[in-house]
C-alpha cells in the first residue's frame, strides 16, 4: 500500500516508539494481528508493511485505529509467573462480573477459566486464535508458549466476527518465524507452603526461504489447597439478625448436618418446644424423649473444612505451526494443538434427605418416631459423613487445527491478499463422580424392617436380596457406616463436541481518492457445530422430582447441533487528509449477514470514524449492531440438578389466596419458607428452553465507543487513551435463576408459574418449595456503560536504567438489568458498584458461572518496568475498587444479613502488589526470573457464607492463595 511522505514519517515515528516500549516488555493499547509476508527490503521506500488489527479485516499501516485494543505481549505473560493464560486475562480491568477459574470449587473444578468482558459473561466474549474461532472458550487449554501476544478488543464486533462478540474479543496471536530452541522450568508455592505449581516448556523452530516450522510441548501442574488452610475460609461463617436481635455472626453452614435435622411429630413438638431436633452425640437415636435436642445454628454442618480454594489441575499440551511457500505468491499454512487436562473438585459429604428422594418408613425397626419421613410426610435432613467427601475427576481433551492456503495478487493496480482455509475442533470430557450413595439401595434399607428373634439381626420386611437395614437417626452406628459405604458407587459420564469451519477471505485496494486508497475486505464462511453427552444411568435425572439414583448431581444426556452460513464485507474510506485541522479523516463501514439453521437470519452493521486533527491526536468513534444466537446448550440442554438459594419468598406470611406462585401456601399468615429462614439451598433443575417449553430467540443490541489516543510529539514515549463505551441488549439470553422465576411469577409473569412446585396443602410441609425449574430464556434488557483509560510512558534513558510506567483502568458507570421491561413484573437491578450474593434476585440474572457477581466501579492495573543491561524488574499493582453488598432500597435489597431487610455492608478497595526480577546470564544462554505475587499477603474481603458459595468470599475476583513465590529458568539454544 502506497502512502505519502507525511504519513510515512508519522507511521515510522509511531512504530519506533511502540517498538521501544514493547522491547521493554510493556502492553500497548493496540498492536498488530498479522503481517504481510513480503520482506521489507523488497518494498518501495514509500511503502510500509500492512497489518490487521483485531476488530477489523482491513489491512493498514496504522497501529492505532477506531478499534480500542489492549495488548499483552510475551514478556508481560512471563512476568506474571502464571502458567495458564486464563489467569492472566482475568486480571484485565475490562473483565468483571464474576468468572469461573480453578479457585471456584463449586463451579465444577474443570480446570478451566472463563473470560467475560464488560461483565457480560464468557458467552458474550469471543475467543480467537490468529483471528479464527476455536471450539473451547477456555484460554487455559491454549499452550501459553505458542503465544506471541494477546490482543483484547473491548468493543462489540458482531459485524466482524459474528455471534458471541458482544462484550469484545480476546485474540491469541501465535508466534511466527521462530528460530532456535528454548527450554523453561517453572516452580512456585504459596507462603503457606501449599498450592505448589510446577511446569516446563520446550519450544523449537526453524525458518528459511521455503517456510517455517515451530512446535513444542507445555506441561504444568498445580496442587489442591483446602479451605481449612486459610483463616478466612476454614469455617462457614454466616451473619444473622432480626428486629429484636442485633446483627451477629456464627460458625454454621448447612442444615444437613452429620447428627441430623429431624422434623418432630406434632405430639413431640410441644415436649421439646421446637419443631426440629438433632441427635445428641453418642446417643443411639432410639429414644425420642432423651436422645435429641432442639436444632440450632450450632448444629449446622461446617462444610468449609473439606472444600477447596484451589482445585487440582494437570495439563499437557503439544503444539505445531508451519508454513510452506508453494511459490512467490502462494503459501500453505497449518497450526494446531492438543491439550489434555486432568482436574477435579471436592465437596462436603453427600446429603440424605426427603428433598433428594429419601423415604424412611414409619415401620422401620430403627424409626422411633412412628411417622413416615418422605416428601409427603415429615422432613429429614442429614450429612453422610461416613460415605466420604463428594468429588469428581475430569479428563478433558481439546484438539484444534487451522489449515489452508493464503497468498497475494495484484488487482486494479493494488495489492490484494486472500486466504482459503478450514478449522476443526474436537472437545471431549470424561467425568468420574464419587461419594454419592445409591438412593435406591438406601431407600430399600430404610423401608419396613423388624428384628428377627432367631438370628438377632434386623431384616427387611420385603425380603429383597442385599437389603441391609440401618439406623438413619445415628449415622455413626457401625451398621450405618457399612451400609453407606456399600451404597457409595462411582458414576461415569462423557461429553463430546465437534466444530467445523470453512472460510474464504480477500482484502485489498479498490481505487484511489485524494486522501488515499479505498480498501475492501470480504469473505464467506460455513460453520457446523455438534455436541453430545452420555450420562451414567445412576445419575439420570427424574424430571418430575429432580432426583436420581445417586441422589444429587443428577443430569441427563444432551444431543444437538446447528450450522450457520455467513458473509461479510468491510470498506475503509479515507475521506480527507493533509488539510489544515484535518491530517486524516477515515470512515469504516462493515456488514455481516448470518443465516442460522435454527434461528433464521440476521444482519449486523458497523460504522466507525477516525479523525486526526493533528498528528499527535486521534479521535475515534464506533457504532455497531451486536447479536448472539442461542447455543446448543441454551436450546437442548436437558434437566440437570441444581441447588439454588432464595433470598426471599414473596409468599411468606401471605393472607391472600389465588397467587399462582403460592399454590399450597396457607393463607392464615403463618407461612414461613423454612429454607429461606435458615439461609439454605433449595432443590432446582436447570434446563434448556426446549425442555422447559420456553420460547427462545437471539439477543440483539448495540455497542458504542467514543474515545481518543494522544501521543504528544514533544514528550517522546508518552501515549494516553480514553474511551467512553456503552452496550445495550434486548431479549437477553439468560439461565433464569430460581429467585427470578419465583419473583416474576408472583408479580404477574404467569409463564414462569408452571416452573414452581410446592408441597400440597394436605402435606405436613404445606407450601414449602419442592423444586423450581430454572430454564434458559430471553430475560429482559441489559444496559452497561463506562470509561476505559490507558497510559504508557517510556522515560528518558538514565545511567541506572530504563523505566516504563503504565496504567490501565475501567470505570463502570452503569450495569442495569431489567427482568421484564414494560410489564408490572419488571424489576430493575442497578448492579454497578455492588456485589450480588448467591441466591439473590440480582445474582440469578447474572451471566457468570461462579454463583456470585461483583461489579466494582473501578478496576485497574498499574506497573513500573525497569531494564539495565542484563537486569530487569517489574512492579505491578492490581486494583479492585470499593463495593457494597445490600441496599437500603427494597427493590435492590439482596439480604446480606439473614433476617434483616435493607441492610448494607460497605467494603473498601483491594490492592495486590506483584514484583519480579530477572537476570540474563549471556555466556550460558540462560535467564533466571524470580517473583512474588500478592507480596503483602492481602486477604480477600470477608463476605460471609450465607452470601457466597465458596470460602466466605468471591473466588472469581479475589486472590485466595495469599503471598505466592515463583521462579523460572529459561535456557535458549
Amino acid at each position: 500500500m502506497n502512502i505519502n511522505t507525511n504519513k510515512l514519517a508519522t507511521s515510522v515515528r509511531t512504530a519506533l516508539t511502540i517498538g521501544a516500549v514493547i522491547a521493554a516488555g510493556v502492553a500497548m493499547p493496540a498492536f498488530a494481528q498479522d503481517a504481510n509476508q513480503k520482506p521489507a527490503d523488497q518494498k518501495d521506500a514509500t511503502t510500509l508493511q500492512t497489518i490487521t488489527v483485531t476488530g477489523s479485516h482491513i489491512r493498514r499501516v496504522d497501529l492505532e485505529t477506531s478499534n480500542p485494543v489492549v495488548t499483552i505481549d510475551a514478556a508481560q505473560i512471563k512476568a506474571t509467573g502464571k502458567l495458564t493464560l486464563g489467569d492472566i486475562v482475568q486480571q484485565l480491568p475490562a473483565v468483571t462480573g464474576g468468572n469461573v477459574n480453578p479457585q471456584v470449587n463449586n463451579a465444577g473444578g474443570t480446570g478451566g477459566s472463563s473470560v467475560g468482558l464488560r461483565g457480560l459473561g464468557s458467552q458474550r466474549t469471543l475467543i480467537l486464535i490468529d483471528g479464527k474461532r476455536i471450539i473451547n472458550g477456555d484460554p487455559n487449554s491454549i499452550p501459553a508458549d505458542m503465544i506471541e501476544r494477546i490482543e483484547v478488543l473491548t468493543d462489540g464486533a458482531s459485524s466482524v466476527y459474528g455471534s458471541d462478540a458482544i462484550g469484545g474479543v480476546v485474540n491469541f496471536i501465535l508466534k511466527k518465524d521462530y528460530q532456535g530452541a528454548q527450554f523453561t522450568v517453572n516452580y512456585g508455592q504459596s507462603g503457606h507452603a501449599d498450592g505448589r505449581s510446577k511446569g516446563y516448556t520446550f519450544t523449537f523452530g526453524q525458518t528459511s526461504d521455503k517456510g517455517s516450522i515451530m512446535g513444542g510441548i507445555d506441561y504444568n501442574k498445580t496442587e489442591a489447597v483446602l479451605a481449612k488452610n486459610r483463616d478466612f475460609s476454614k469455617n462457614s461463617v454466616s451473619v444473622y439478625g432480626s428486629s429484636q436481635t442485633p446483627v451477629y455472626s456464627y460458625v454454621g453452614g448447612s442444615s444437613y448436618p452429620a447428627y441430623g435435622n429431624i422434623q418432630l411429630p406434632a405430639g413431640l413438638q410441644a415436649q421439646y418446644g421446637c419443631t426440629n431436633v438433632a441427635l445428641n452425640p453418642g446417643a443411639s437415636g432410639q429414644n425420642p424423649a432423651t436422645d435429641y435436642h432442639c436444632f440450632t445454628n450450632a448444629d449446622k454442618y461446617n462444610y468449609a473444612t473439606v472444600n477447596l480454594i484451589q482445585t487440582p489441575q494437570e495439563r499437557t499440551s503439544m503444539f505445531l505451526k508451519g508454513t510452506y511457500n508453494l511459490g512467490d505468491h502462494v503459501q500453505a499454512y497449518f497450526d494446531g494443538y492438543h491439550n489434555k487436562t486432568s482436574s477435579g473438585f471436592q465437596l462436603a459429604p453427600a446429603l440424605l434427605g426427603v428433598s433428594y428422594g429419601a423415604v424412611i418408613s414409619k415401620d422401620s425397626y430403627y424409626n422411633p418416631f412412628g411417622v413416615d419421613f418422605s416428601p409427603a410426610g415429615n422432613d429429614y435432613r442429614a450429612r453422610l459423613v461416613a460415605a466420604g467427601n463428594r468429588s469428581a475427576n475430569y479428563g478433558t481433551s481439546t484438539d484444534q487445527i487451522h489449515t489452508g492456503f493464503k497468498g497475494d495478487f495484484t488487482f486494479l493496480d493494488h495489492d490484494w491478499n486472500w486466504d482459503v482455509g478450514m478449522g476443526y475442533g474436537h472437545f471431549s470430557r470424561q467425568t468420574i463422580t464419587r461419594g454419592l450413595p445409591n438412593q435406591t439401595m438406601l431407600n430399600a434399607d430404610l423401608g419396613p424392617s423388624h428384628l428377627d428373634p432367631a438370628t438377632g439381626k434386623v431384616v427387611c420386611d420385603s425380603g429383597a436380596n442385599g437389603c441391609t437395614p440401618f439406623n438413619p437417626f445415628n449415622l455413626f452406628d457401625p451398621n450405618s457406616v457399612a451400609a453407606l459405604q456399600a451404597a457409595a458407587v462411582p458414576a461415569i459420564s462423557n461429553q463430546f463436541s465437534i466444530e467445523r469451519t470453512y472460510s474464504a477471505d480477500v482484502n485489498g485496494g479498490l481505487f484511489e481518492l485524494p486522501a488515499g486508497t479505498v480498501q475492501l475486505a470480504a469473505g464467506v464462511s460455513y460453520r457446523k457445530e455438534y455436541t453430545r453427552s452420555e450420562i451414567d444411568p445412576l445419575l439420570l435425572i427424574d424430571p418430575a422430582t429432580g432426583n436420581c439414583t445417586l441422589g444429587s448431581q443428577c443430569s441427563s444426556p444432551l444431543r444437538g447441533g446447528y450450522n450457520v452460513k455467513e458473509g461479510y464485507a468491510e470498506a475503509f474510506i479515507p475521506v480527507l487528509s493533509d488539510l489544515p485541522g484535518v491530517q486524516a479523516l477515515n470512515v469504516t463501514i462493515g456488514d455481516r449477514y448470518s443465516k442460522y439453521s435454527t434461528f433464521g437470519s440476521t444482519n449486523n452493521t458497523k460504522f466507525a470514524v477516525e479523525y486526526r486533527p493533528i498528528s499527535d491526536l486521534l479521535l475515534r468513534g464506533t457504532v455497531s449492531k451486536v447479536f448472539r444466537a442461542p447455543t446448543i446448550g441454551d436450546v437442548y440442554n436437558s434437566p440437570i440438578s441444581d441447588a439454588p438459594k432464595l433470598a426471599s419468598d414473596p409468599c411468606d406470611h401471605t393472607t391472600t389466596a389465588g397467587n399462582p406462585a403460592c399454590v399450597g401456601v396457607p393463607t392464615d399468615g403463618s407461612f414461613v419458607n423454612r429454607d429461606v429462614a435458615l439461609g439454605q439451598q433449595i432443590k432446582g433443575v436447570i434446563s434448556g428452553s426446549q425442555y422447559a417449553n420456553f420460547p427462545l430467540g437471539p439477543e440483539r443490541g448495540k455497542s458504542f465507543d467514543w474515545g481518543f489516543v494522544y501521543s504528544p510529539s514533544y514528550v517522546p514515549g508518552l501515549s494516553f487513551s480514553a474511551d467512553i463505551w456503552k452496550v445495550y441488549l434486548n431479549d437477553t439470553i439468560s439461565a433464569i435463576g430460581a429467585q427470578t422465576v419465583l419473583d416474576l411469577c408472583y408479580n404477574g409473569a404467569t409463564q414462569y408459574c408452571p416452573l414452581i412446585t410446592r408441597n400440597g396443602a394436605g402435606s405436613s410441609n404445606a407450601g414449602q418449595i419442592a423444586q423450581i425449574v430454572e430454564p434458559t430464556g430471553n430475560l429482559g434488557r441489559t444496559d452497561v456503560g463506562g470509561v476505559d483509560i490507558s497510559g504508557r510512558y517510556k522515560l528518558p534513558q538514565f545511567s541506572f536504567g530504563t523505566f516504563v510506567v503504565g496504567l490501565d483502568a475501567t470505570y463502570l458507570s452503569r450495569y442495569d438489568q431489567q427482568t421484564a421491561p414494560g410489564t408490572s413484573a419488571n424489576t430493575v437491578y442497578h448492579d454497578a458498584g455492588h456485589f450480588q450474593p448467591f441466591g439473590s434476585g440480582a445474582a440469578s440474572t447474572c451471566p457468570s458461572g461462579g454463583g456470585v457477581c461483583l461489579f466494582p466501579r473501578w478496576r485497574g492495573n498499574t506497573f513500573v518496568n525497569w531494564n539495565l543491561d542484563n537486569w530487569s524488574a517489574s512492579w505491578r499493582m492490581r486494583y479492585i475498587g470499593a463495593f457494597r453488598n445490600g441496599s437500603k432500597s427494597p427493590s435492590q435489597d439482596t439480604n446480606p444479613v439473614q433476617g434483616i431487610a435493607g441492610y448494607e455492608f460497605k467494603y473498601g478497595a483491594t490492592v495486590y502488589n506483584d514484583v519480579q526480577v530477572g537476570y540474563n546470564f549471556e555466556p550460558l544462554n540462560t535467564r533466571v526470573d524470580l517473583g512474588i505475587n500478592n507480596a503483602f499477603d492481602k486477604k480477600p474481603p470477608f463476605l460471609y457464607a450465607n452470601n457466597t458459595l465458596n470460602a466466605n468470599t468471591d473466588p472469581s475476583d479475589f486472590d485466595l492463595q495469599g503471598r505466592y513465590y515463583w521462579a523460572r529458568v529459561t535456557v535458549t539454544f
